[in-house]
This record gives C-alpha cells, structure tokens and sequence, in this order.
C-alpha cells in the first residue's frame, strides 16, 4: 500500500529562531493529534541541523528544497548531497518548477542531482508540472511525461522506489488558483499510467503521487479522496502551523 503524505516546501522564508519554533509547534501539534499521513517539512538549508534536533523523527520527516548537482569541489555557495544527509535530513525535493524557471535547471542538471541524492540515502521529492500556456494547449500529459524521462526514468526499479513525484501545475502555484480535484486526478492517473509503462504495474501502483497547487485544509480533502492523489506538496499554507495541521487532518475524513 502506497504511502499518504503532506509535505511542507518552506521556501526562502522564516529566519532560523522562527523555523525552529514552526518546528516545535508543529511536533507539539503532531504529539498531542498523531497524524494518520507521513509529514514531511523541507526547509532551507540553514535550519536543517538545527530542526534534526528538534522534531521527533517517528512524526515528521525533514528534507531539504534542493541540493548541488556536483559531489564535492570548488562550487561556492552550493550545497551538496551528502552536507544535506549529513544534517540528519532524509529527503530532498529535486526539480521545482521555480528552480527550473529561476535557475535554468535543465533535465539532464536534474538527472544528475537525483542520482547523487539516491547515492547518498535520500529519498527524492521530484516535482514535475505544466505551464498555464502548455495547459492552455492541452499538452500536459506530454510536458509531465518529458519530464519523467528527463530525469528520473533512467533509474532501476529499485532506484525508482526512492522517488514521490509532485505534480504542480506551475499556473496554480501561489496564484490562489487551484486545479479542480477533477483535473488533478486526471494527471495523476496518466502520471501513475507513464510509471506503470515503464516500470509496470506493482511499481506505479507503491508510488506516492502528491498534488501541489495551492492546496489548503479547505480543498484538501476534496483532493486527497481522489484515489490517485496521495497527498500534498505545500507551500505557502506550511508556513503555519495551523494551516498545515489542517491539510494533514484532512487524511482523517
């Protein structure tokens, strides 16, 4: 049976002080009401060791927003795979669309970046996702599945298994637009349908598929009773303990 997440994407927000006290609101949250979903908060880089410390790893996870996709060297600035694992992090989400947009993460940048994070134990968040113009154009189920070959479908199966894929339809992010519960299961069910061909059956059926769009505790349970979507890729409603509480509750109707 495939794992039901609620992921929270922090974003370049919260000043270290306030992350961890997020942190400890949420455990505290999460202490006193177990979730019936796997949690998981991606903050940025600086808080990660300090938060490790601070969050009872049986309730949440922790993972990073991004890593380098070189090992070691001379890349200043940069944060590699195995400095982000070392923090006491177990995940990474690889591929968001404002990485790609902002930074001009390509595929083949992506694929490499998947490769050393699996390398060094941590399972991959890897986003993937259409523009309101390509949606326009009814590509979506072309872009999404580009996207898989780029990056990810050059793994084993068993490599595979270490992948929860996020479907973001860019054109929902932060806008306050949301894709109906309709259209993202439509897409979750061709994305599940593309592992499947490629993997088979047993594989797209263990995969966790997470939709993230503007997702709140008002829409989340509409969503997450569709039966492909298994959860969500939260964004700015994780900056709140309560909103985030909300969304992960909504595993409980």
């Amino acid at each position: 049976m495939r794992k039901k997440i609620v992921a929270g994407n922090w974003k370049m927000n919260l000043n270290l002080q306030e992350g961890v006290a997020l942190s400890k609101q949420l455990n505290e949250a999460l202490t006193a009401d177990r979730p019936h979903c796997d949690v998981i908060i991606c903050t940025p880089f600086i808080h990660l060791a300090t938060i490790a410390g601070t969050i009872d790893k049986k309730l949440m996870g922790l993972g990073a927003e991004n890593c380098a996709d070189k090992e070691s060297g001379a890349y200043t600035g940069e944060v590699s795979a195995a400095m982000v694992k070392s923090t006491g992090a177990e995940y990474v989400i690889l591929g968001h669309s404002e990485r790609r947009q902002y930074y001009g993460e390509t595929p083949e940048i992506l694929k490499e970046k998947v490769l050393l994070a699996l390398k060094n134990g941590l399972k991959v968040i890897f986003c993937i996702g259409e523009s309101l113009e390509e949606r326009e154009a009814n590509r979506q189920n072309e872009v999404v599945k580009k996207q898989l070959e780029g990056s990810v479908f050059n793994l084993s199966a068993a490599e595979f298994k270490q992948i929860t894929v996020a479907y973001e339809p860019i054109w929902a992010i932060g806008t306050g637009k949301t894709a109906t519960a309709e259209q993202a299961e439509e897409i979750h069910a061709f994305i599940r349908a593309a592992i499947a061909e490629h993997y088979g059956k047993d594989t797209a059926d263990e995969t966790s598929i997470l939709y993230g769009g503007s997702c709140k505790p008002s829409n989340a349970p509409e969503l997450f009773a569709k039966p492909d979507i298994d959860g969500g890729l939260i964004g700015g409603a994780a900056l709140k303990c309560a909103d985030f509480k909300g969304i992960i509750d909504a595993w409980k109707k």
